[in-house]
C-alpha cells in the first residue's frame, strides 16, 4: 500500500468535515429564562394595585346585597355567594372615606384569611398580571397614606406604577373588623 491510497480516507473525511463547518447552522444560543410574579390587578380611583395569585379567591360582578344596619359606611352589605353569606366592603371607602361610584366595571374581589371572607368593591379588576424582578420597585405610588399601610412593594411597568397590595395586611387591620358606627 502506498502513503497516498493510506491518507486518501482521511482526506476525504477532512473534505466533508470542511463542507460540514461552512453548512452548519450555529449553536442555539442560550437564553435567559426569567420566571414572572403574577398576580391579579385591579384598581381603586387612580391607583393601580396588584395581589398575589393565592391573595384572590375570584372576581365577581357586583352582586345584590342585603344593606347592614348600622355599619360602616364601606360596608355595602352581605351577599349570598354561592350558600355563603359574604360581607360586601368598598375597599376606596375604606381607605379614603370616599366610597367608589359604581360603574359597568366594578368588580368584587373575594378575599378568604383565616376562616374569614370578604368581598371588596374595586373600581375595575386587570386580570392577570406579569412583572419580573428588575421592575419591581421601593418607591410605592403616590396617593393616600393609609393605602401605603397595606402595600408591600411595588412594580414600574412602563409608565404604569402598581402597588403589591397585601390582603393580610388588610384583614388584620384593627379599622377593618370594625364595621358597626359608633353612636
Amino acid at each position: 500500500m502506498s502513503v497516498t491510497t493510506e491518507l486518501q480516507p482521511f482526506a476525504i473525511l477532512r473534505e466533508i468535515e470542511a463542507r460540514s463547518r461552512e453548512s452548519a447552522f450555529g449553536l442555539p444560543q442560550q437564553v435567559e429564562v426569567r420566571k414572572p410574579w403574577s398576580g391579579i390587578g385591579f384598581r381603586i380611583g387612580e391607583q393601580y394595585l396588584v395581589s398575589g395569585l393565592g391573595e384572590i379567591g375570584e372576581i365577581l360582578i357586583y352582586p345584590e346585597l342585603t344593606r347592614v344596619p348600622g355599619a360602616q359606611p364601606w360596608v355595602m352589605g352581605v351577599s349570598n355567594i354561592r350558600g355563603s353569606l359574604i360581607p360586601i366592603l368598598d375597599l376606596k371607602g375604606f381607605i379614603s372615606g370616599t366610597n367608589i361610584e359604581l360603574k359597568r366595571r366594578s368588580r368584587v374581589l373575594i378575599i378568604e384569611r383565616n376562616g374569614y371572607a370578604a368581598g371588596l368593591l374595586v373600581d375595575e379588576a386587570m386580570g392577570l398580571r406579569h412583572f419580573f424582578e428588575e421592575e419591581q420597585t421601593t418607591d410605592l405610588p403616590q396617593g393616600d397614606a393609609v393605602l401605603h399601610t397595606f402595600l408591600k412593594g411595588a412594580y414600574r411597568q412602563g409608565d404604569s406604577h402598581w402597588g403589591i397590595f397585601d390582603v393580610s395586611r388588610l384583614v388584620e387591620h384593627p379599622r377593618f373588623n370594625e364595621v358597626a358606627t359608633h353612636a
